[in-house]
């Protein structure tokens, strides 16, 4: 299995490109003059960086306070610029693990490529076809990631107030105001 691995990147950011309703994310790496993108879905996005501060926050419950692990990401280490360009996908996304090494205080994240057979394979299956994104960061690193991550996914269409649904500059059929999905 072909592994592309970033030991604590320049840069590791999730982003979009496109317009609201119409956008691509993707998760980007950069070491150096090295870029690697890697596309996956809105809730997936969303899942990440919900699970990543989930990990960080038991570490640091875990271990009374006295693990690296900010309660909020430094401000020296927010990220608002656009994903580098061009942005070109390397695989899609399928499956994503998290892990903390206590030996380096580092958060470790795969991401493994989509297959068309995925049900059909096991997880932790050797599939030498399969391509994985592997990157370690420090936990400072890690909440900045996320909080960047989750604001990524807020800047689309804004919900609708009643429904939750997202509204479409196109219109909103609101199931709650008797309208109708589909």
């Amino acid at each position: 299995m072909p592994v592309i691995s970033y030991e604590l990147p320049d840069r590791f950011v999730a982003g979009a490109v496109g317009r609201p309703g119409e956008r691509a994310f993707f998760l980007q790496a950069r070491s150096g003059p090295r870029v690697t993108s890697v596309g996956l879905e809105k809730f997936q996005v969303t899942l990440l960086a919900e699970r990543l501060e989930e990990l960080l926050d038991e570490v640091l419950r875990r271990s009374g306070g006295d693990a690296a692990v900010p309660a909020v990401a430094p401000s020296e280490l927010r990220d608002d610029e656009p994903l580098d360009q061009p942005v070109e996908e390397e695989f899609k996304v399928g499956t994503m693990a998290l892990a903390w090494d206590p030996e380096d205080e580092r958060v470790i994240i795969e991401a493994q490529e989509v297959t068309e057979d995925a049900e059909d394979a096991e997880v932790g299956e050797d599939d030498p076809a399969i391509v994985v994104l592997r990157v370690r960061i420090t936990a400072a690193q890690a909440r900045a990631f996320a909080e960047r991550a989750l604001k990524v996914v807020a800047a689309g269409r804004p919900p609708c107030p009643l429904c939750g649904l997202p509204l479409d500059a196109a219109g909103h059929i609101c199931p709650r105001q008797n309208g109708h999905l589909g």
